[in-house]
């Protein structure tokens, strides 16, 4: 790697998601403007991905006993395959991929638990399937901190993705998977995952619904 703006930018990037790990844990909701780098295997970058820092901020934390057990919940339209490989060895940190089966990429890893999903799935069988799946994994599971990669992918005008969710289906989505992490006593840290999109500014509103529900749930819950 050449570049030193990408050198800087991947590097803040991880520290970014293990200060947004630490953040929650101490107020028990955060979330990053950045990470979700879930392709990026332990000797080689994947997918526009070069670090891992779910993985990475996930075994720092249990190396500082931080926490006993986190949880990757990986809702990117795309497998997080390089999460899965960098985890596959920590027991302490079951992942989760909630993908799009025929996307990117081609051969799946194994999480802990994958899901993959029909192509053009809608708003209405996209949350009917992650309100029952989501907290049958928080209880069984039981972790003392989740990582959510929010991608924002799913969307049904994302240019790399084949799901067909709203801004609508998104918002509730966001706002289904922080509650319920709250409600059942979990410190959440978000990172804002995938999106492809020419319009810059149509993207970041896409990945705004994450902030909006967060900001909104820091005062339901008066964190």
């Amino acid at each position: 790697m050449r570049n030193p703006d990408v050198v800087e930018r991947t590097l803040a990037e991880v520290a970014g998601t293990l200060l947004t790990a630490r953040l929650a844990l101490q107020h028990g909701l955060a979330v990053n403007t950045a990470g979700g780098t879930h392709h990026a295997y332990p000797a080689a970058g994947s997918g526009f991905c070069i670090l891992n820092d779910l993985a990475v901020t996930a075994k720092v934390l249990l190396s500082e006993g931080a926490v006993q057990r986190v949880a990757v919940l990986d809702l990117d339209v795309h497998q997080g395959d390089g999460t899965a490989v960098c985890l596959q060895d920590e027991p302490r940190a079951p992942t989760l991929s909630v993908h799009c089966q025929s996307n990117f990429p081609a051969r799946k890893a194994v999480s802990t638990l994958d899901v993959g999903l029909p192509d053009k799935m809608d708003d209405q069988g996209y949350m009917r399937m992650l309100s029952e799946l989501i907290p049958g994994v928080l209880q069984e599971w039981k972790p003392d901190l989740v990582l959510y990669d929010a991608g924002v992918d799913v969307h049904k005008q994302d240019s790399l993705g084949r799901l067909s969710l709203s801004d609508q289906g998104l918002a509730r989505r966001e706002a289904m998977v922080l509650d319920t992490c709250l409600s059942a006593g979990i410190p959440v840290a978000g990172v804002v995952g995938g999106g492809y999109d020419p319009d810059l500014g149509v993207l970041a509103e896409r990945h705004m619904h994450l902030h909006r529900c967060a900001l909104a749930m820091w005062r339901d819950y008066k964190l």
